[in-house]
């Protein structure tokens, strides 16, 4: 079940085998997280890379006294402080489950194990990074280019999900603004 969801997951990438999903699918575990867990502390190291299979969550990095939210992520994706895991050094990002969620988690030396006996790993890992440098990058030039009011209207209309299922206090942090402006943003939208 776990290496279905996963393919899919990926799928949208580059398709690998089922078979490749099921044997990292036998290193990981399926753990159930609370509504505002923790998973991944600030100025600490990511040694797991996590699937939704139930819940979302987000990225925060700590600025001065707050955390601002850098990625908004609901389930059949990915979570992690990939910068973190790819490093293998301390970073100050967090990762926070926003509501009770069901994950499947596998540590990055198990994952390591994978890529390294597998014909596949080095294709994985290529496209695994490409997804992420080109998602980066495209988040990068939404933020750039478009308003708050602009970035919560493709919100709505593209990821509705978003809007329904994730704290108020962490969408207004992701578009940089404070609840207060989402509320008026959220009433003119209604309007």
């Amino acid at each position: 079940m776990v290496a279905c969801r996963l393919k899919n997951a990926f799928d949208k990438y580059c398709s690998f085998p089922i078979e490749f999903w099921s044997s990292l699918s036998e290193l990981g575990e399926i753990i159930s997280v609370d509504k505002e867990a923790t998973l991944k502390k600030a100025y600490r190291v990511e040694k797991h890379i996590y699937f939704i299979l139930k819940g979302s969550g987000g990225i925060l990095l700590w600025k001065k006294n707050n955390f601002v939210c850098t990625d908004l992520v609901l389930s059949e994706d990915f979570i992690c402080d990939y910068l973190s895991f790819l490093s293998r050094k301390e970073t100050a990002y967090e990762v926070r489950i926003f509501e009770d969620s069901k994950l499947f988690k596998v540590s990055n030396a198990s994952l390591q194990i994978l890529l390294n006996k597998s014909q596949l790993g080095d294709k994985f890992w290529r496209h695994a990074l490409e997804a992420l440098y080109i998602d980066k990058h495209l988040q990068y030039i939404q933020s750039s280019i478009y308003t708050a009011d602009e970035i919560y209207r493709l919100m709505v209309k593209h990821q509705p999900e978003i809007v329904q299922r994730i704290p108020q206090k962490y969408i207004a942090s992701y578009l940089g603004i404070t609840p207060q402006s989402l509320s008026r943003i959220r009433r003119n939208f209604s309007n």
